[in-house]
């Protein structure tokens, strides 16, 4: 009988790993940080390059992440934010929005003496209104003065903030305008007026906001038993209400068809509609008076 042999012993293969170097990981915190710090830089890059109105609204919304402030004009950015939706009940805010603006402008404050607001029919009047020595424009000029480019730029950054559309008007006193010839008091309204758009456009309003500008010379004068007082000299920008906000225009009207005649009545059931009154017949040798 053969005798089992005994099984050899395993052989056992030990391999050592080596790591390399000594650094492990800690290369990828440090480029971890450097992506974050370049991140940063382009962000504060693009911020600085940005309009005023992005730079507030950035700072809108570090001031209030959670996003529910209580600003009356909402957070800067138009379309965002609780926006104020000027209507006839709350034009008064805006109003006194613009006044505390004001007063926390050393510059400006000095001349809300010449700042006329006042909430019409057509929405928030603000005349920028003219002394003897011509405080917004150059005497006999389209060109802004420092105080008219800081109090526009004021304006604009208020206003670009809400929905409501504008209106920027010119207005001369009635002295005849001495300077070249063929330019009289219209083209110099009219230019003022626009060199104001202009100036509001590049800070702070949104495209399209402004839905007219008009030049109207001496044709309008604030003062009409003075037409040379310099207040009569200014630019009146127009604030609108929202369209349809505050109109009771279509109270009571009748209903309008597509080709813009108006639709027949409806009648009631059970009710015969109103005969229509027909004109009063004349006789011979009478008048017959028509009341109006």
């Amino acid at each position: 009988m053969a005798t089992q042999q005994p099984a050899p012993d395993p052989i056992i293969i030990k391999k050592k790993i080596v790591h390399g170097g000594h650094h492990g990981g800690a290369w990828k915190v440090a480029y971890a940080d450097f992506v974050t710090a370049m991140m940063a830089l382009f962000i504060v890059l693009w911020l600085m390059s940005s309009s005023e109105q992005v730079k507030k609204a950035v700072a809108g919304y570090f001031q209030d992440p959670t996003g529910h402030t209580k600003h009356l004009l909402g957070s800067g950015m138009a379309g965002s934010g609780e926006n104020l939706d000027l209507k006839k009940d709350n034009m008064n805010k805006l109003k006194e929005t613009l006044e505390e603006a004001m007063k926390k402008a050393p510059e400006l404050q000095k001349l809300k003496d010449q700042v006329q607001m006042t909430v019409t029919g057509e929405g928030l009047r603000i005349e920028l209104l003219e002394s003897e020595s011509s405080t917004f424009f150059e005497n006999g000029s389209a060109n802004p003065t420092g105080p008219g480019v800081e109090m526009l730029k004021m304006i604009a950054s208020q206003l670009g903030k809400m929905d409501n559309r504008l209106l920027l008007e010119g207005h001369t006193d009635a002295k005849p305008f001495a300077g070249t010839k063929g330019y009289s008091n219209w083209e110099l309204s009219s230019d003022r007026a626009n060199s104001a758009r202009r100036l509001m456009e590049d800070n702070g309003l949104r495209v399209g906001q402004i839905a007219e500008v008009r030049g109207y010379a001496d044709q309008h004068l604030r003062k009409p038993d003075d037409p040379d007082s310099p207040s009569n000299r200014r630019i009146s920008i127009v604030v609108k209400y929202r369209e349809g906000a505050n109109s009771d225009y279509a109270k009571g009207e009748t209903e309008k068809a597509e080709d813009g005649k108006p639709a027949p009545q409806k009648s009631e059931p059970g009710k015969t509609p109103p005969a229509k009154a027909e004109a009063p017949k004349s006789e011979p040798g009478k008048i017959v008076a028509k009341k109006d």
